[in-house]
């Protein structure tokens, strides 16, 4: 079985020289393949002007293969060439590809691309053709994952009424394969799609290799989000069709968070390579996915972990496989203890959409919550990051440390406004007054944080990153120190006029509707908040996915609750609470406030917990109708 990992170059473009210095590394370790997920990252010679301003020259890849094979390790470069597809849609040159379009027919800016358009095959071949010199290991990965477009450009419409969304999708696929297969090269692509369209497996051109993923742990089959967890097996359909088998397990954070959650990951890949053994898989790949928003050597302590499953595998506690990873990452000093706090840091991990809103906006944290968990996790966080770790993981507990301040700070300074609001509805101007102080001197102490951050945040950039280029932090936080300064701006308002409080504030509507989200069904639901406008038409004021991307939620049965809330102008203009994707939540504890006079629905008993959406579907490719509400409860103030 072949043992492989991934950079995920696409998203984040690092310094050829510290990548350099790590294929020997891997390679110690026991990995043999390279998967490279470009993107708009290198330059192709036939299309140009669709790589970014920062990608690598064909001679840096070149030297990047180059140093792979000589580190031992053979290359499989990832050329997306259905889903992820944006990076050519971008072009202006490329747009007509979209399979999106506009009432007019026009294409919209964003989407991917058609498999019928007349130039798909075209631009696909220009691709495939310069990635085949770096096509070390004798593969190419073309990518197809999370299609959900399929089907909405005329020409795709029509064919699926003909022949079928399965059938369309696999004569997609044998026409890749005519295109890869005279180059001498095996054509690779991601299975979730083979999931949810399973009558498309025989169908499939024989010699293909499927990359089954999925990230988080599972007992004997991976899941399908979108199924409501639901168990699946390809392998066996997979192994008639003579299409070769892949477990892939991933190594660090989903999207915004900054550090990976150590022991879900490691799970992941105990459950992915007992399933690769039972099933005697092609190979085992450690997928890395969205690494800007980590420090990029974090991730590799995990792949470094990973590898006691096949070089120590009697080493099969978490904390056991962490103090490999660090020691094989930074050294034999302090391995045990950093994989210690790794693990400690999951019970405060900065995961889940619930958690990632705050980058966006500061009036959604006004619920009875408070700030006490969020302040324990600030605590945590900055005494790690004055413990003796390693750099990359001490700077990742201080921006964390921030990340939890900051919410801190913000729940605390919800709670004021409605204090200030009540003191002054009840003539106590003095000790409005004293509050006003006290949330200034906690701006003050807030700004200091952001400072820190910022200088964590630039120490996990720069150690793999090209300094002249921002971190996503430094946008972040910048949008959370002129937030910072509106919220000052409120205060002195407030200060000379009492009765401006009751005015809206960055951190607090001028009436805010919290309630609860039971997600007990987890799939893929996005939950909305609408208001009513004088024309009739519905305006959103806030919506949010419900992922978690832990492991409690990746089940069919969970005990997520979620606090959501959302300021809005009045309770005269009505309100709704809309889903849509797939799947069903319940909703409770409805207030409406503005800090003095606290409603709830006239037709919703306080402790009624009302249904929202339907049962996600058992199988099949599912309608993610991510543009109109499938359900939605009205509310009457």
């Amino acid at each position: 079985m072949i043992r492989a990992f991934q950079w995920d170059l696409a998203r984040q473009v690092e310094r050829l020289d510290f990548l350099l210095d790590q294929l020997p590394r891997h390679a110690d370790w026991g990995y043999q393949e390279l998967y490279l997920h470009l993107e708009d990252a290198v330059h192709y010679p036939s299309l140009p002007g669709v790589a970014r301003a920062d990608a690598y020259s064909t001679r840096q890849f070149e030297k990047l293969v180059r140093h792979a094979t000589r580190a031992g390790i053979k290359v499989v470069p990832i050329v997306n060439l259905l889903g992820h597809t944006q990076y050519l849609i971008k072009h202006p040159d490329l747009r007509d590809l979209n399979e999106l379009r506009a009432p007019d027919g026009s294409p919209l800016d964003r989407g991917q691309i058609c498999p019928l358009h007349p130039r798909t095959l075209e631009i696909a071949e220009k691709l495939v053709r310069d990635m085949a010199p770096f096509c070390t290991a004798g593969k190419l990965h073309v990518g197809l994952d999370e299609s959900f477009h399929l089907g909405k450009h005329p020409l795709s419409r029509a064919e699926v009424e003909s022949i079928g969304l399965a059938s369309h999708f696999s004569n997609y696929v044998c026409r890749l394969h005519t295109l890869v297969q005279p180059l001498g090269l095996r054509m690779g692509l991601w299975a979730d799609m083979l999931a949810l369209l399973p009558q498309a497996i025989p169908q499939l051109p024989r010699g293909l290799v499927a990359y089954d993923w999925f990230y988080h742990p599972f007992p004997r089959h991976p899941r399908m989000e979108l199924h409501n967890f639901a168990d699946y097996d390809l392998a066996p359909a997979l192994a008639a069709q003579g299409v070769e088998y892949w477990g892939c397990p991933m190594n660090g954070g989903f999207r915004h968070e900054p550090l990976p959650v150590f022991g879900d990951r490691l799970a992941n890949a105990q459950s992915w390579w007992r399933r690769c053994r039972q099933t005697r898989a092609g190979g085992f790949l450690m997928t890395g996915w969205e690494p800007q928003r980590l420090a990029f050597e974090m991730p590799m302590v995990v792949d470094a972990a990973a590898a006691c499953l096949w070089l120590n595998p009697d080493i099969d506690d978490h904390a056991g496989m962490l103090a490999k990873g660090f020691e094989r990452v930074f050294g034999a000093a302090g391995a045990r203890e950093a994989a210690r706090a790794a693990l400690a840091c999951d019970e405060h991990a900065f995961a889940g959409y619930a958690k990632w809103e705050i980058h966006d906006r500061w009036d959604g944290l006004a619920g009875p919550e408070g700030p006490a968990r969020s302040e324990r996790t600030a605590r945590f966080f900055a005494r790690l990051a004055r413990r003796n770790l390693p750099a990359p993981f001490a700077a990742s507990a201080a921006l964390n440390s921030t990340l939890a301040a900051r919410e801190a700070f913000v729940r605390e300074a919800a709670r004021t406004v409605q204090k200030i609001r009540r003191l002054h509805a009840t003539g106590q101007d003095r000790l409005a007054a004293t509050h006003l102080a006290g949330a200034r001197a906690r701006a003050a102490r807030f700004r200091n944080h952001l400072e820190s951050g910022r200088l964590a945040a630039k120490t996990m950039w720069t150690r793999t990153r090209d300094s002249r280029s921002p971190s996503p932090y430094a946008e972040i936080f910048a949008r959370d120190t002129a937030r910072l300064d509106a919220w000052l701006r409120w205060l002195d308002a407030v200060d000379a006029d009492p009765a401006r409080s009751l005015e809206a504030a960055p951190v607090h509507g001028r009436w805010q509707l919290t309630f609860t989200i039971h997600n007990h069904a987890p799939a893929l639901q996005k939950i909305l908040v609408e208001q009513r406008a004088p024309d009739g038409s519905w305006t959103t004021l806030a919506e949010r996915f419900t992922i978690e991307f832990r492991a409690k939620a990746a089940r069919p049965r969970a005990n997520v609750r979620r606090e959501f809330s959302v300021p809005a102008d009045s309770p005269a203009r009505p309100l709704r609470i809309a889903l849509r994707g797939v799947g069903e939540v319940a909703i409770s504890q409805l207030t409406l406030t503005d800090g003095v006079i606290k409603l709830r629905p006239a037709n919703w008993p306080v402790s009624e917990r009302r249904p929202l959406g339907l049962p996600a579907p058992a199988g099949g490719f599912p309608d993610l109708q991510l543009t109109r509400n499938r359900d939605a409860i009205d509310l009457i103030f």
